[in-house]
């Protein structure tokens, strides 16, 4: 893994200084970990959301394509950008959704396994990135790590060296920001 790890950040350094070739070949060293993420997403998604992996993953293969200003740094920067695209590429459905139906059907997704919050079982895709999005402007480490944690999947040592932060801090901001959104989504729920 180690050597595959090194090889995906060479392909990333090398697509960075504008080698469109190392992108062919960087996508099947990462295609499998891409999917382990988008299957991660959509495991919070209601059962019959219309987005599969496949079609996450592709949505994504299209944005990265066009990510011209990114310098890529390793490989955990890489995962941890194409986490958050895939957010954003869920939230976009999810309003168009919602705008489709004007105001019924709306996109839910669990909160209990990341969040501990056994009450509030599901909650609006778009009310929980309205309170990240609020978490980033106060906190914006904590919603980094909630972004790494429960959208990436990653543990709190992979979030620590993602982040360059000790694993105690990643434990007590990890803490800090599930309260604060478990708060802000049932304010909004109520």
């Amino acid at each position: 893994m180690q050597a595959q790890g090194s090889a995906v950040t060479e392909l990333l350094l090398d697509w960075s200084r504008g080698n469109r070739a190392a992108l062919d070949r960087l996508l099947p060293l990462v295609q499998e970990s891409l999917h382990d993420i988008a299957r991660g997403h959509l495991r919070h998604e209601r059962a019959d959301h219309s987005l599969e992996p496949s079609a996450l993953v592709n949505e994504l293969y299209l944005r990265l394509v066009d990510q011209r200003q990114v310098t890529w740094r390793d490989r955990a920067h890489f995962f941890g950008v194409a986490a958050q695209i895939m957010r954003n590429i869920l939230i976009d459905h999810a309003r168009r959704k919602h705008s489709e139906k004007r105001g019924g059907g709306w996109t839910r997704i669990t909160l209990s396994r990341a969040f501990a919050a056994p009450d509030e079982d599901r909650v609006d895709i778009i009310v929980l990135d309205d309170a990240l999005t609020r978490l980033a402007a106060i906190f914006p480490q904590q919603a980094r790590i909630v972004e790494l944690r429960y959208f990436t999947g990653m543990t709190i040592e992979e979030t620590a060296e993602v982040m360059h932060v000790s694993p105690a801090t990643v434990k007590r901001e990890w803490g800090m920001a599930r309260a604060w959104l478990r708060r802000e989504v049932s304010e909004r729920a109520s």
